[in-house]
């Protein structure tokens, strides 16, 4: 009896153990489908990869690769899925740095302007499948929710117009720099942001010019 009691403690953990180790290999094949996947639309474009040449890629049975996902569009949604979550835990990083608000700021909108910049450098085809996408809806969500966030730390300073809700402006952020997807180069992208931080800051007090009645009386030389 108390041989089979030491036992019990050990083969309680082998479950948890076990599902650990399953658990830890699915993602990495999960990881593998989209990496793989990912590559093959960049060389040979989306029409031209099939779930077979996925399979083989990646080095897993077809079979297999259907329990993970029905087609290639569900595979670059996740993979894009993917790559949005990187790209906001980036900015968050960015807005949680330890600088001012005013340098965090800049820095989160010169960050999101060069995503912008570089996602309409890629294959329109492929743009075209993932972003009119829910999660892209959702993404846009947190942008606007990150840049009001830190926006409010900004108006603490006195350094942000208050006309405007900074909803509102956080809004205006994520629209004026979609525009850096036009743009011709990295160094139109960083004027992009300059012009977009200036439409943040209180406007300049408008000068009083003085009226005709109300110039001072001038001497008459004759």
């Amino acid at each position: 009896m108390d041989h089979l009691e030491s036992v019990v403690p050990y083969t309680g953990l082998v479950p948890r153990l076990w599902n650990e180790t399953i658990q830890a290999h699915r993602h990495e094949v999960h990881a593998a489908i989209l990496d793989t996947t990912w590559a093959l639309v960049s060389k040979h474009g989306v029409r031209s990869v099939t779930m077979s040449q996925i399979a083989e890629k990646t080095g897993i049975g077809r079979a297999t690769l259907y329990r993970y996902f029905p087609d290639v569009e569900a595979i670059l949604l996740a993979g894009h899925q993917r790559h949005v979550a990187g790209h906001l835990e980036h900015l968050a990083a960015l807005r949680d740095q330890a600088n001012d608000a005013g340098e965090r700021l800049d820095a989160v909108l010169q960050a999101y302007a060069l995503i912008c910049y570089h996602r309409e450098q890629g294959d329109p085809e492929l743009g075209a499948l993932v972003h009119r996408r829910e999660h892209v809806a959702q993404a846009q969500h947190q942008l606007i929710d990150l840049f009001r966030d830190l926006l409010i730390e900004v108006a603490q300073t006195g350094d942000l117009r208050d006309d405007l809700a900074p909803e509102d402006l956080a809004s205006y952020c994520l629209h004026a720099l979609a525009a850096a997807g036009t743009v011709a180069s990295p160094a139109a992208v960083r004027g992009l942001v300059t012009v977009t931080l200036a439409g943040l800051r209180p406007p300049a007090p408008t000068p009083h010019h003085t009226s005709a009645q109300e110039q001072p009386d001038m001497p008459c030389h004759l």
